[in-house]
């Protein structure tokens, strides 16, 4: 949660923390745009290859970006994104990401409900490049910042509702984006890769998930990615045009489909539960509500 410098308990931390959030929201934010410009100076992205790499270094700055500044702010090593366990907690989000969206193509296609033309191999560069830079980018800003940092002045239940809605609604201006499509992703992903960052207290796991799940459905299947066309790959599917576009998600994509919602609300809800045995709600809502969150309890949290 961070409780040093700007965090430290005392008066109005409530509000120091939404003024930092805000604030390292923006910085981060700002820092993505003109390092992406000069990455693409330094990099012409001509080549897929240079293109895939220029995605992830973009991802990467925003990321350096809030390590650097949780380490001037707050006055402390940015635990959430411990290096010892990235290498088992990014293969497990990349494995149960992958899973996930396996999942929800396969109840789809048992009703009917999508139509998949296999065509063969195709360059992964373009979907790969993407699913890691919106991996890296997303998961920074609205688990890192916002999840936590209103976690920290608000406590889990404003946590989840707000950072939930802030992601849900980022996605409001994207082709094919309905209401509908807006709730699926606030409730799929902003519950489920929060509950994995309240679990775990890093933003590997959630960072694997959301990038397997792009990648899977906008590569291995072809669909569209939050309306997007995610490149070459190895199927085209869409959605059947006699089905009900609260089954499918339309040209949405799958992730505005009652399938994804169901599939990823299940893991959502069975990961919470999982954190609230592990007593990670518990611990942290005590160490907020109570003011302080001292030496003795800032590790336990982090050891997650």
């Amino acid at each position: 949660m961070g409780d040093r410098r700007v965090l430290q308990s005392g008066r109005l931390r409530w509000l120091r923390s939404l003024a930092w959030m805000v604030g390292l929201f923006a910085l981060v934010l700002l820092a993505i745009g003109p390092g992406m410009t000069m990455v693409r100076h330094i990099l012409p992205t001509g080549t897929p290859q240079l293109a895939f790499l220029a995605n992830v270094i973009s991802g990467a700055i925003a990321v350096i970006v809030y390590a650097l500044m949780v380490r001037l702010g707050e006055d402390r090593h940015p635990d959430e994104l411990a290096i010892k366990v990235a290498p088992a907690q990014l293969t497990a989000g990349l494995t149960l990401g992958a899973a996930m969206f396996g999942t929800v193509m396969a109840i789809l296609m048992t009703f009917n409900l999508y139509t998949v033309d296999w065509l063969g191999p195709a360059p992964a560069w373009r979907a790969g490049g993407h699913a890691i830079q919106a991996a890296l980018i997303e998961e920074t800003l609205v688990r890192a910042i916002l999840f936590r940092l209103l976690w920290r002045a608000f406590g889990p239940v404003l946590a989840f509702s707000g950072s939930a809605a802030v992601f849900g609604v980022s996605h409001i201006f994207n082709p094919g984006a309905t209401i509908v499509s807006v709730l699926c992703i606030a409730l799929e992903a902003g519950i489920m890769l929060g509950a994995l960052y309240a679990l775990t207290g890093r933003l590997w796991v959630s960072i694997g998930v959301h990038a397997a799940w792009n990648f899977t459905q906008g590569y291995v299947f072809g669909a569209a990615v939050s309306g997007r066309d995610a490149g070459p790959a190895l199927a085209h599917s869409i959605a059947r045009p006699d089905a009900s576009v609260l089954l499918t998600g339309g040209s949405f994509g799958p992730e505005a489909s009652l399938p994804a919602l169901l599939v990823c609300a299940s893991i959502g809800i069975g990961t919470l539960w999982l954190a609230w045995k592990r007593h990670r709600l518990e611990i942290a809502t005590g160490s907020i509500s109570d003011g302080r969150m001292g030496s003795e309890a800032a590790p336990t949290v982090a050891a997650a």
